[in-house]
């Protein structure tokens, strides 16, 4: 029985920490990667560089930088409960791109030896990014108003 208790008692502080340090890590780690590309100073610069190569409208040096400031916007939203939701569709947005070296840099993101699905430190950078979007699923399942958070303690209680 005590154990029960501690077991719920921990697992309600997880849950009441959770979604704020998943909003928190995100907040540090999208704004912090992010400034680093339009300051010039990314190690992830290259392999962004060589993706975007193709687009068109801008270089890809300022495709660098938008993509740059696009993180650090996501990361300012995740800062905020109200601008959570905006944050999760950016990132969802941005995810999309993080993937294309997979597709068009194969060279860069897979060994060269013949077995497939040997990633290489590129590649596994990105395929992280799994991880990333599964932690944007949490974090989006518990983004609710204020009024329904009442309401279901209410219902609870009944």
């Amino acid at each position: 029985m005590r154990f029960d208790r501690f077991d719920r008692a921990i697992a309600e502080t997880m849950r009441a920490w959770g979604g704020p340090a998943l909003r928190l890590s995100f907040a540090v780690i999208f704004f912090w990667f992010g400034i680093l590309k339009p300051l010039g100073v990314s190690a992830a610069a290259p392999l962004v560089l060589s993706t975007v190569s193709w687009m068109p409208l801008f270089s890809a040096e300022q495709w660098l930088s938008i993509i740059g400031w696009w993180e650090v916007i996501i990361g300012l939203s995740f800062l905020f409960e109200r601008t959570t939701r905006l944050a999760i569709g950016l990132l969802f947005l941005q995810m999309g791109g993080t993937f294309l070296p997979l597709v068009l840099l194969p060279e860069v993101t897979f060994q060269p030896n013949g077995i497939p699905f040997l990633p290489t430190m590129e590649g596994q950078y990105i395929i992280k990014n799994l991880m990333i979007i599964s932690a944007a699923l949490v974090v989006g399942g518990t983004v609710t108003t204020r009024s329904q958070v009442d309401e279901d303690r209410r219902a609870r209680r009944r």
